[in-house]
């Protein structure tokens, strides 16, 4: 019974930083309809600016940590600036392959500038401590992602319902033309959308960063959040957010009870059968374009 309660903890604990990069999905899922892909590199290049800055510069945390999510944005609403609004007569699946074109160039980025060897991250809350539960262990830095990812989730929950700029997200995605008319500058809510999604990205990955910390660290952890997403629904934030710590769990207990080897391949099995069983995801509502 110990050993059970364990696997679900690590699964939620795991389950967070899924939800993160869900999050960071989704919120730009919500206005364009077009999954990025580059979102795990986004938050990769991030994450090692901080390290430089930290490691090699010798900032505090206090300095290093805003900057990186200030550069986050930044990074977000240039990459949609320059590089996807520029697009001619995008299609869905053009758009798909122009964020794995960013994000392959960011990858490469990194592992030219910082090498390929696995790297420390300095961060506050050390990874290795831990807190006990009754019988069951949770480590530090995953209380602080568990709290972090549900914060968040309140946060962006009132954001998109309360606050000016989130009922113009809201209006962009429901009908860009019809928000068009109603004065909103899409193009402009699109691009803060992407430094939206990219702040809370870079987040996950800072958080990420103290367990391991290479160029590719960022790949799962995309992918799961991404599956988590497909899960709950890629128009809902709770949704995703459930699915990842849905996921997290089914995950361990895979890997616990069944096969560690084929842990990773359950989240793929989870996208399969639920874009057979419920297309839109568990939280989210199925619609079909009539023209």
């Amino acid at each position: 019974m110990i050993d059970f309660l364990q696997i679900i903890v690590n699964g939620i604990a795991v389950g967070s930083s899924y939800a993160l990069m869900g999050l960071a999905m989704v919120i730009i899922y919500k206005t364009s309809e077009v999954p990025n892909f580059a979102q795990g590199e986004m938050a990769l290049i991030s994450s090692f600016l901080t390290y430089m800055v930290l490691e090699y510069h010798g900032f505090p945390y206090y300095i290093a940590f805003p900057g990186a999510m200030i550069f986050s944005v930044i990074l977000g609403c240039f990459l949609e600036f320059a590089i996807l609004r520029r697009a001619k007569e995008p299609n869905i699946l053009g758009m798909i392959i122009i964020t794995i074109g960013i994000e392959m160039v960011l990858m490469g980025f990194v592992s030219w500038k910082f090498g390929a060897d696995p790297k420390t991250m300095p961060f506050p809350v050390s990874p290795y401590e831990s807190i006990m539960l009754g019988d069951v262990y949770i480590s530090m830095l995953d209380v602080l992602t568990l709290v972090i990812a549900l914060l968040l989730m309140g946060i962006l929950f009132i954001f998109f319902r309360f606050a000016k700029l989130g009922v113009a997200i809201k209006a962009t995605q429901q009908n860009e033309m019809a928000a068009r008319l109603m004065g909103i500058r899409t193009n402009r809510i699109l691009m803060m959308t992407w430094g939206i999604s990219s702040l809370v990205g870079c987040i996950a990955g800072l958080l990420i960063s103290p367990v391991t910390m290479q160029p590719y660290m960022m790949w799962d952890p995309m992918l799961k959040g991404f599956a988590a997403a497909v899960m709950g629904g890629m128009t809902s934030l709770p949704g995703a957010v459930f699915g990842a710590y849905l996921l997290g769990i089914i995950e361990n207990l895979f890997g616990s009870y069944v096969s560690i080897e084929f842990k990773s391949v359950v989240a793929f099995v989870i996208i399969v059968l639920v874009l057979c069983i419920k297309p839109s995801g568990l939280f989210a509502r199925h619609y079909v374009k009539k023209v």
